[in-house]
């Protein structure tokens, strides 16, 4: 049988810091390779992964939306506690709205949110997007089909009541973007077939941030950091970063 175990990665390359956060059901893969791009760029990344992330989807269904805000806050005190006294934060998805969250309660450098949801799907939908990641992660392990559909079935009765804890946990944060000001890119793909691409607009324009600015990208799907267009938001990214006040 092979087995897919991916790994959080703490890239240290010089004093400025950049906290990468995945997006649900994702892990630190989807940021794995802007991670590289900034190490060589001589910026440090961690990125953490939320419980139930990274590992087998019999545990995600048990995990919830405090629980990986939890993590977010652990992993923003590792860098603290390394030494990292600046530090701006990048996420994906669900990773953007903690990016978001995190200025909110913590000191920030600078935010970049990549096709962050500011609305979701009824549940039904969502955990329909759990199944799918279920029968994903079991075809890495090379199990057979027979077996895969047995155990999906299983996680399909189980089901993940914390969806619901998801939904409240980005309404709550859509309500607070107002109350932010700290510097800020705004990531979107074009044909982002998980989210409401009209989020993105709404993150740039109710966000305060004195510095703020949004890009669309016109070949790109959800996950952003893996699409055709990864070189130029790497670029883009590291732009961004580079404008902002690194008081080190």
């Amino acid at each position: 049988m092979k087995t897919i175990i991916q790994q959080p990665f703490f890239f240290e390359a010089g004093d400025r810091a950049v906290l990468l956060l995945h997006g649900f059901t994702g892990s630190s893969a989807d940021v794995r390779m802007l991670g590289r791009f900034l190490e060589k760029k001589g910026y440090t990344s961690l990125a953490p992964h939320y419980r139930g992330h990274g590992v087998a989807p019999e545990q995600l269904i048990e995990t919830n939306p405090s629980q990986w805000w939890a993590d977010v806050l652990a992993a923003y005190e590792q860098l603290r506690d390394a030494g990292y006294t600046q530090i701006a934060v990048c996420g994906l998805s669900l990773g953007g709205v903690m990016s978001l969250k995190l200025a909110l309660n913590k000191p920030v450098t600078g935010i970049v949110t990549m096709c962050a949801p500011m609305s979701m799907r009824t549940t039904d939908i969502m955990f329909e997007g759990v199944l799918k990641y279920a029968s994903e992660y079991k075809r890495f392990e090379g199990k057979d089909e027979a077996v895969i559909d047995d155990e999906v079935a299983m996680i399909r009765e189980q089901g993940m009541p914390s969806l619901s804890q998801l939904r409240d946990f980005v309404y709550s944060v859509r309500e607070e973007v107002d109350e932010l000001y700290t510097p800020l890119f705004v990531v979107q793909a074009r044909h982002d077939e998980i989210i409401d691409p009209n989020s993105a607009t709404y993150i740039y324009e109710t966000a305060e941030s004195t510095y703020k600015e949004i890009k669309w990208y016109e070949e790109a799907t959800h996950v952003i950091t893996l699409s055709n267009e990864k070189a130029q938001l790497h670029e883009d990214i590291y732009a961004f970063l580079e404008t902002l006040d690194w008081q080190i």
